[in-house]
């Protein structure tokens, strides 16, 4: 089984590109695990207990119901903050094969510099990172 890690965010075209790029892959869909997550911050952190789950994340469902779509075995998991360092644990912990990046629309020139959060997994991840556009 190849498993890819697609941490969410709060943009719903962002987690959309995510979720087109793994069933865009030329690999069988039918041997690929997608492990979603989405770090709770803020208001979400601070939500009753029973609500703190990234299933309650609209981007994590718009991104999960697109993979079902394709029938991509789905797994959904909990990261922990800082979002970089929940990823790479993750990457660990789940046995990650593959990272797969939600990048922000940006210049031409500006597609040179990532967000923090991404450019922490593309220099410390021990696996393969894709940023989408």
């Amino acid at each position: 089984m190849y498993r890819v890690l697609v941490p969410i965010g709060n943009d719903d075209d962002r987690a959309l590109r995510q979720a087109r790029f793994v069933t865009d892959q030329p690999y069988d869909l039918s041997e690929v695990e997608v492990v979603l997550t989405h770090v709770l911050r803020g208001e979400e952190k601070t939500a009753p207990p029973a609500m703190q789950t990234p299933t309650r994340v609209g981007t994590v469902n718009r991104a999960r119901e697109h993979l079902e779509a394709h029938d991509v075995s789905i797994t959904i998991a909990e990261a922990s903050a800082p979002p970089e360092d929940g990823i790479l644990d993750l990457v660990d912990e789940m046995d990650v094969d593959h990272v797969v990046m939600g990048g922000r629309k940006r210049s031409p020139a500006g597609k040179a510099v990532f967000g923090s959060v991404t450019q922490t997994v593309i220099l410390k991840s021990d696996v393969p990172v894709s940023v989408t556009g």
